[in-house]
Formats: C-alpha cells, structure tokens, sequence
C-alpha cells in the first residue's frame, strides 16, 4: 500500500485559476489489539504496520523485544491489527497513566508516565563527526521521496555514523520513530553505537522512545523542547537540532560531536 493518493485540486497562482492533478498523503487508523484485548487506535501512514506496532509496544514498555510476539495479524479492510504475546502482559494497568515523580533527585517532574521511569541513562562512547553528519541529512533528504511528494510526513532514519541502516516516513513522527524501532527489534540491531537522524520537533516523548531504544545521539531538522533537554541531560543523550545544511546547533553531550 502506497502512502500517498491522487486528488483533483484548483490551484490559484496571481490571478490565474487552474483545475490540476495532486497527490495528497494517506492517513488511516489502526486499531490494535492485544491477546483480544483492544489497546490503542494509531493513527499513521498505511505502510510497514509491523515495524510499527512491534516499535510502540516495546517504546511503551509492554513488551521487550521480538521473541515476546507470539503472533501477527492484519485487517487491512478494517483497519485491525492483532498481537499475541508468549506471556500475559498488564498493559492496561500502566499504559498511558500520569505519573508525576522527581527523577534523578531533582525536585521537578521529568518522565511524567509509570513506565517510563525505568529508563536507564544511555551509556556509548560513540563519536560522530560534522562532516559525517551533513552527508547523512543529505542521504536523509534524498531518501524523503512520500515528502517531497507531499509535503505531509515525518521522516527518521538510523545510521551507524557513516551510511543509512533504515529509512521510515509516517504522518506521525513518533510513528516513524517506532518504526525505527520495530525494525531494530524484528532483525536483532543493536542501537548504543547508532544515531538517530529524525525530521521533527524531539520533544519529551521523542526522546524517551529513544532512550528506551538506546540511541545516545538524536540529530533533527528541527528544534528541541526545554524538557526534552532536561531529560536528554539525565539520559545522557546527545541532541543535535537544527540540523540543516552544514549547519546545526548542539544541545547536549557535544564531546560526542567532533
């Protein structure tokens, strides 16, 4: 399933007024449920579902990799996916619960969900030069090809510092991300010598899915939000933002940029 659609459009330039052809990208909703039990409905692009509900469980911390999938179905007409896990889970016990509690002795609230407290500081001695990440953006953008298309997605690639592992684009930029991970989970990459090269704000969400995933580098086009630096100060992850050209600006952890 492609993830973009054709639409008929008037396009006003100046004066004129033209009736043309366009594409504009595909949104859907995904139901998934887990061992029968209907969880969360994404809302996404149509495409690599698997990379996607494998990534948001395991970001969610409801399971801890590939081997604890039992099972993988897909409705398409209905838009259902199912997941069996090889244990019970208690899913709907934390998932998605506030949860206000002090991190690392500090007295605000930083990670604000139960299951994201368990996130351990990323440890990597990874070092990744300017020069290096300029060509990724590049492979990155050239890779954007729904985007550029349509101006309508998020984009997140990971790499090993010199060449693009995988390459996802979704409406969703925290579903591009879980993609990512989906992806590491179901072909068994390890990711604390990897770097994240992501197209979206990396706000407090973004950067607890990585940290759960154990990417110590986050490099985006686009800008950082205060808490997401407090907690990449915690987690001990490197935040490259405004990521454009041979430009960039570095937030946090620079000894990992040379």
């Amino acid at each position: 399933m492609t993830g973009q659609t054709p639409v008929t459009i008037e396009k006003i330039s100046g004066h004129d007024r033209t009736c043309t052809e366009d594409v504009v990208v595909r949104e859907t909703a995904i139901t998934l449920y887990l061992n029968n039990t209907e969880l969360v409905t994404l809302i996404c692009s149509p495409m690599n579902l698997r990379e996607l509900c494998y990534g948001f469980l395991f970001a969610e911390g409801i399971i801890a990799g590939a081997d604890d999938i039992a099972g993988f179905s897909h409705n398409e007409a209905d838009g259902l996916v199912w997941v069996e896990t090889r244990r019970p889970v208690q899913a709907e016990k934390n998932f998605l619960k506030r949860h206000v509690a002090s991190c690392c002795g500090r007295g605000r609230a930083s990670f604000y969900f139960v299951n994201d407290t368990g996130i351990a500081p990323v440890a990597a001695e990874l070092r990744i030069s300017t020069t290096a990440i300029v060509a990724l953006r590049k492979e990155v953008e050239h890779r954007s090809a729904l985007f550029a298309a349509t101006g309508g997605v998020h984009g997140a690639a990971l790499s090993d510092g010199e060449q693009i592992l995988c390459f996802f684009e979704d409406v969703g930029r925290h579903n591009a991300l879980d993609k990512i991970t989906g992806w590491c989970l179901l072909h068994g990459i390890t990711t604390r010598d990897k770097v994240l090269l992501f197209s979206g704000r990396v706000s407090s969400e973004i950067l607890v899915k990585s940290a759960r995933l154990g990417v110590p580098v986050i490099i985006s086009r686009s800008a950082p939000t205060d808490l997401a630096l407090e907690l990449a100060r915690q987690l001990n992850i490197t935040v490259v933002g405004f990521a454009r050209g041979n430009k960039m600006n570095i937030y946090t952890l620079g000894e990992r940029i040379v």
